[in-house]
């Protein structure tokens, strides 16, 4: 696709002042501000939508890994032994 397309609105008043608030807190316009969210947004929505293909082969080696059990992790499993530096340190 080539060019830019636009995309009208309706808000809300309250809607308008919470977005041109958010807006300046982090020195971008209205449009920047709506544009740069709404795109993050439909990247987190379509991130585990993507398909992918696999020769039968693959397709069967993927499946062993998913049925495989898990692995044994040592440092992982030491990591979620020790305390975290939250715990170590407490708030007085």
């Amino acid at each position: 696709m080539s060019g830019s397309a636009k995309l009208d609105l309706r808000l809300s008043p309250e809607t308008e002042a919470r977005l041109q608030a958010a807006a300046r807190e982090t020195g971008r316009s209205i449009g920047e501000f709506v544009l740069e969210s709404a795109v993050a947004r439909a990247d987190e929505t379509l991130v585990g939508r993507t398909r992918f293909a696999l020769d039968a082969q693959r397709w069967e080696a993927f499946l062993a890994a998913l049925d495989a059990p898990p692995r044994d992790l040592p440092r992982l499993e030491r990591l979620f032994r020790e305390p975290s530096a939250f715990e170590r340190h407490p708030r007085p």
